[in-house]
Parts: structure tokens; sequence; C-alpha cells
């Protein structure tokens, strides 16, 4: 597993470097108000929003600042000059942050946990890419159609029934059941289960188990942790071993029936890198399969429910999305998959959506060598800092004056032409971005496409939208009303 060091009392990350080891000037760099000796910036805080404290903060401070807690120093960015630095791969690279070094205990030196100098992450994306091209997604297309399908005969259920969707329970179950089956042959059969009787999937629980949890040790004094945490580090040991045996399972189904139809889990455990002839090795083989499994699903399901909930709340853009729905894909019973990226318009709602709640609403990038940021930061080599996604997405001087309020039309080609790069990051950035982007998108474009051609959206009347964080971010208790169209 992870290769750990230990710090203080406090068991950090192989690599980690705290802020006064890499930031030789930290008193140029503002912090809040009303700092505690020892504990440090916590009055104010609560454990269970963290990022949105930091959002807070970083309107009040500006577009870089520091929280410390309980010894731990970190950096964040939240502008978007400062960050397109921090994006240039000549000078940065990705950093496996703490709530991502958190998670190496589930899915080691997976895609999106190896530590840049682990080969494993090369050798994987290398042998991988190729399950995420235009050939292969056209492939894909069926499998999702299929699943989509699973998910409207639930909702034409609950239609007829005159009962409110639970909008992220549903696309979890849809998200889960998508990357399952086109990536690796297994059903879930979440769509069959009794939700009220049975709960989530048992995979689901132990994912969003795995994940409450990393958040959770993020915010959890170190010398305190083997005493607060001890129940959750119980819990936390049975959902990885939920996690692994479920994997093997599946991986043991597929060797056993002597091969798949070249899905993500043929290439694991089929293909050598092109270069090398190296293949991926059968603990990192589970790793990766955890990977896909959880980060394929968890923040898919969430920027479909943003955007459900932004298209619930604004008639005119539900108007408008159906009427494109309507226009391009026609009297279809099925869209081909050439249709799904004509939906111009209902993209910029996903990707409006995603500005103002990217669910994965962090990245970390660290400096490749001594260097100083926006001129006036000095930054040793190894020294890092955590970009703000969420605040990214809102620095006025990229989004305007009003970056709170939700507008597709921010995703117009001349807008887009119109503004800085490196301003729009909803799946991190560099060589280290996230593999499966466009499966995401083709993914979520086609399952909002069918579902408004087929509902008008209703919001419940009194529902505020409320974020939950778990690492990701989810709109909290988000139920909508459907009536047929």
């Amino acid at each position: 597993m992870a290769q750990m060091t230990q710090t203080a009392g406090a068991t950090l990350p192989r690599g980690f470097r705290s802020a006064e080891q890499g930031w030789p000037r930290l008193d140029r760099i503002p912090h809040p108000p009303r700092r505690v000796p020892l504990i440090g910036d916590v009055l104010g805080s609560n454990v269970r929003t963290p990022l949105q404290d930091s959002m807070r903060i970083a309107a009040e401070l500006g577009p870089i600042f520091r929280r410390k807690g309980f010894g731990k120093e970190i950096v964040f960015v939240a502008g978007a000059e400062l960050a397109a630095e921090l994006a240039d791969e000549t000078r940065f690279a990705k950093h496996v942050g703490l709530g991502v070094a958190n998670l190496r205990p589930v899915a080691g030196d997976g895609l999106f946990t190896a530590y840049n100098h682990e080969p494993n992450w090369q050798l994987a994306h290398d042998i991988l890419a190729p399950g995420f091209s235009r050939e292969a997604m056209a492939g894909y297309h069926p499998l999702m159609l299929d699943v989509a399908g699973q998910l409207t005969d639930a909702w034409d259920a609950s239609e007829a029934a005159g009962r409110s969707v639970d909008v992220p329970g549903n696309m979890t179950k849809l998200t889960l059941e998508t990357i399952a089956r086109t990536g690796f042959g297994h059903d879930f059969g979440s769509f069959e289960r009794d939700f009220d009787k049975e709960g989530p999937h048992p995979f689901v629980t132990a994912m969003v188990g795995a994940l409450s949890f990393a958040q959770r040790r993020n915010v959890v004094p170190p010398l305190l942790s083997s005493v607060l945490l001890r129940g959750a580090e119980r819990r936390n040991a049975a959902d990885r071993a939920y996690l692994n045996r479920t994997v093997d399972e599946v991986i043991a189904a597929r060797r056993a029936s002597g091969g798949g139809p070249g899905d993500l889990l043929d290439r694991m455990l089929d293909v050598a890198h092109p270069g090398t002839g190296e293949r991926l090795a059968p603990q990192n083989i589970r790793r990766q399969v955890i990977t896909f499994l959880v980060a394929g699903h968890e923040t898919t399901s969430g920027a479909l429910s943003f955007a459900l909930h932004y298209l619930a709340q604004d008639r005119a853009v539900l108007a408008k999305a159906q009427e494109e729905v309507d226009r391009i894909w026609g009297d279809v019973e099925v869209p081909a998959y050439e249709q799904v990226a004509k939906l111009r318009y209902l993209r910029r709602v996903l990707d409006e959506s995603l500005r103002l709640w990217p669910t994965a609403p962090a990245f970390a990038r660290e400096a490749l060598a001594d260097t100083t940021l926006g001129g006036v930061h000095p930054m040793r080599r190894g020294a890092w800092a955590l970009v703000l996604t969420t605040m990214l997405h809102r620095d006025p001087a990229a989004w305007g004056e009003n970056p709170e309020a939700f507008d597709p039309e921010r995703f117009a080609p001349q807008a887009v032409r119109g503004r800085p790069a490196h301003v729009f990051k909803p799946f991190g950035t560099g060589a280290r971005a996230c593999i499966g982007r466009q499966f995401a998108l083709h993914e979520s474009m086609l399952v909002l496409g069918l579902l408004l051609r087929r509902y008008d959206l209703h919001a419940e009347p009194d529902y505020r939208l409320s974020i939950t964080e778990r690492l990701t971010l989810m709109p909290r208790g988000l139920r909508l009303r459907l009536t047929r169209r």
C-alpha cells in the first residue's frame, strides 16, 4: 500500500510537505483572523463542510490564502491568474494531496491516487487510453442506452404513482451500472433493489463510507485520530474489504469466462504496453478497477444531479433544452451515438452546472523546481497548493460580475473564445487530468437528453440547494416531481 512517513505523531503520505517546509515566505499569504495557538484556523469552521468553509474564506481573503488546523497548514489558490500558472506543466505537476492520499489504502497506485514517481500510472494510462477512443465510446453507447432505459422505467413508475424521485440516489444507480457494465461486464442489479427495504447496493455503501472516512481524516486532529476514529477505522476496514472482495469476484469471473468484449477489464488483463511489452500486475488491476468503479460513477452522478436541479429551477432553460432535443433527435426511439454530441445547448447547461459545482471540487499542484508564484510567493521544489475549482469557476475576472448566477450562455462559442485559458477545470488539469472525461460527458449528455425528451421536471417548492461533501460534491436531499410529456 502507500509508502508513509511519520511526522509529529501523524501518519502522512510519502512526499507530503507542510506549508512551512515548502513556502519560505508564508507571511505574504493571508490567513483567517482569530487563529488559535496550537489549534489553528478552526473558529467558524464545520468539519462537515471544509470545502464550503474554504470557499467562504476565499471570498474574504482573495486569490491566495492559507488555513492551518492541528499542525497542518495548506495554501489555497482561488484566483484565475494564479491557477493558470499552476496549470503550467513545465513548472508544476499533480500533487497527491491529503484527501486523495487518504484513499490510497483503497486504490493504491491506481490512476487517480498514484504518486507521479510510481511507474504504474503511466503504464496503466498508456494501456487504457484506447479504451476511451471514439471507436470505444461508440461501442459503449448501446449499453449506456440499456441502463438509461432501466432508469426511465423506474421514473415512469414513480410518475404514474405521483411520487417524486430521489435524484442523487437514482443517478448513483445509473452511473454505477453504466461504468460496471461498459467497463467490466458486471451488473450490480441496482434498479432491481427495493431501496426502501434494502437501501443502496452494498458497493455504494462501502464506497460512500470510504470517501467519507477520507474526508474525516482531513479534519480530525492527528493526535486524537486513534481515539476519535476508532470505530470509523473498523468500518473503513470493512468497507475496503468489501470493495476488494467485490472487484476480485468480477476479475475472477472474467478470467473464468476466457475473455470478454474487449472492454476496460479485458485491456487490463490481456493488453501489454505498446512500447515496452509490460503488463499490469494483478494487484494493480484490482486497484484500477476500484478506481474506475468509484471515480467513474461518483463524480458523474453528482454532475447529472446538479444539472437536473438547475434545469428544474429555470423553466426557460428547461424549455430551450427540450426544444433542442426534440428538434435534433426527432422521433427516433433511441438516439444514435453521433446524435448525442449535437445537443450543443444542453452541453452548455451541463458545463454551467459543472462550473458552479464541479463534483471534483479541487486539485493540488506541486512545484517541479524552485519557483515563484505570481511573482510574489516563493515555492521550493515539492511545495504544493490546493486549487479551489469552485472558486476558480467564480472568479469575476474570468466569469463577470455575477458569477453565482446560473447562465448556460457563458458557454456559447463567442463567450468561450473571449475567456482566458485555464479558467474551467472540472476534470482537473494536465497529464493527470481525468482519463474518462469523454466517457462521462457522453453518458451525461445521453441521459439528460433522454430525460428531457420524456419528462417535464418540477422542483419541490421549498427546496433550497445544499451540498453534501465527501471529497466529491452532491446536492443533498434533491427530489423532483415528474410529468410525462
